[in-house]
């Protein structure tokens, strides 16, 4: 393979449809309480409203993360090493993939992300600013062990997942995601990891409600991705956005609620939805040292090294691949 070469790992029907995305939408439309995975957020007009996210003022997870990012690249680069391939897992737009590539040297750098134009599109920006750097981007559903292309395949690996994004899956969902990881990188790999913080409610809220409405469009642009692709007749003008704070389960969560009695299709499929129902769209779970530890662990990682932002807002974990153990 050759460099910038990417390769498509994503099950399309005959008519061009991802098969994943519409078994979840009929499934999570067909429950009492409505939800889709938060993945499927994601489509090319998704990952670009979530960059546009990214810059409103009230969303600081980018701009804590980049800052911890910035000023501890001489811990990475003794931490992690040189050579390794870089496995960034939903790279989106790989904003902050530079700083992390300028500290460490890497072999190569594999973004997977499954919204294909705006990896590859990313995939040329960064290769464009590390000409000497193989990049091979891979279009895939990264929930499942990703097989990486050939040339990375006896290199040793850094997976590099950044945003908090292991924060949309419960509990459950996450530590699969980490173990699948484990199975992609293999051994001696290890994981840089970004995770949110438990905070003022206050401050979460408005992050996932910003006055500019631009999450709000985020949100929403999964209904209309629902009518694009699958035929879906959503009246998305009948729904508005909403951010809560679940404390029990330590997460913000997006719904997008029912403004009145509504009737849809979604390929072929009939659904309804009373006034002031939701459809649940997205978690973003917030964590401690605790819990963090305890989820990679769970997930055949064990953390090593750990930094936050000046006002300790984020959290950036570095993890090694578990060794299998048969006793403590």
């Amino acid at each position: 393979m050759s460099k910038n070469e990417g390769i498509q790992l994503v099950d399309l029907d005959e008519s061009g449809v991802d098969v994943a995305f519409r078994e979840d939408v009929l499934k999570g439309l067909s429950q009492e309480r409505k939800a889709l995975p938060a993945r499927w957020l994601y489509d090319d007009a998704g990952s670009q409203l979530f960059e546009d996210i990214t810059q409103v003022p009230e969303y600081y997870p980018t701009r804590c993360e980049t800052e911890i990012l910035q000023n501890n690249g001489e811990q990475f680069a003794e931490s992690i090493g040189t050579g390794r391939a870089v496995v960034e897992f939903g790279s989106g737009s790989s904003v902050k993939t530079p700083l992390l590539l300028n500290a460490i040297e890497p072999g190569a750098y594999v973004p997977l992300d499954i919204a294909g134009d705006f990896l590859r599109a990313a995939a040329a920006e960064l290769s464009a600013k590390f000409p000497g750097l193989p990049v091979y981007p891979v279009e895939a559903d990264f929930m499942k062990r990703v097989e990486l292309p050939a040339a990375v395949k006896s290199m040793p690996k850094l997976g590099f997942f950044p945003g908090s994004t292991i924060g949309n899956m419960v509990p459950r969902t996450s530590v699969d995601l980490l173990r699948s990881m484990r199975e992609t990188l293999g051994d001696n790999a290890k994981l840089l990891i970004g995770m949110d913080l438990i905070k003022d409610t206050d401050v979460l809220e408005a992050a996932y409600d910003d006055a500019g409405g631009v999450t709000a469009q985020f949100n929403l642009n999964l209904l209309r991705r629902i009518n694009r692709e699958l035929e879906g007749t959503i009246p998305v003008d009948k729904f508005h956005h909403e951010a809560r704070w679940n404390d029990t389960f330590a997460r913000i969560e997006m719904h997008a609620v029912a403004d009145e009695d509504i009737g849809f299709a979604v390929s072929g499929q009939t659904f309804s939805i009373k006034a002031g129902e939701t459809i649940h769209t997205e978690n973003s779970h917030k964590f401690d040292a605790r819990s963090s530890n305890t989820l990679l662990l769970a997930g055949h990682w064990t953390p090593t090294a750990r930094w936050t932002d000046a006002k300790d807002r984020f959290s950036v974990i570095l993890a090694e691949a578990t060794i299998a153990r048969t006793a403590p």
